[in-house]
């Protein structure tokens, strides 16, 4: 039973070995490598290789990022479509009407979210 558990446990234990090394590697890299010589262009901030034209406390538009959370949502849910597919012989009427369900909801939020604007460009 516990063997079960091994490529897992491994998984942890390679994903904490990484986790914990390259900092450490990172570290002893940065302090062994040399002197620290800050100079100006080093210590400036870098913006598409030419300087900062406005403050970074501007006002801006945050549809861009609505609809981009949109677009995530819906295109997740919509991936659940293909695992159902996939069993779709196994799972019968109910996992049939259950996913009809699943769809219906997805659509009606997909029309409320297109009554009130949030796809629109202007």
């Amino acid at each position: 039973m516990l063997e079960n558990y091994l490529p897992i446990l491994m998984f942890i234990g390679v994903g904490l070995a990484f986790g914990l090394v390259l900092p450490l590697v990172g570290w002893l890299a940065s302090t062994a490598s040399g002197v620290n010589r800050p100079d100006p262009e080093k210590l400036s901030p870098y913006e598409c290789g030419f300087e900062a034209f406005e403050d970074a406390r501007m006002k801006f538009d945050v549809r861009y990022y609505l609809v981009a959370i949109l677009f995530i949502l819906f295109d997740l849910e919509i991936a659940f479509l293909f695992p159902w597919a996939v069993v779709i012989d196994e799972i019968g009427w109910f996992g049939y009407t259950a996913m009809l369900l699943f769809l219906g909801i997805l659509v009606v939020g997909f029309i409320y979210e297109w009554k009130k604007g949030a796809l629109e460009w202007e």
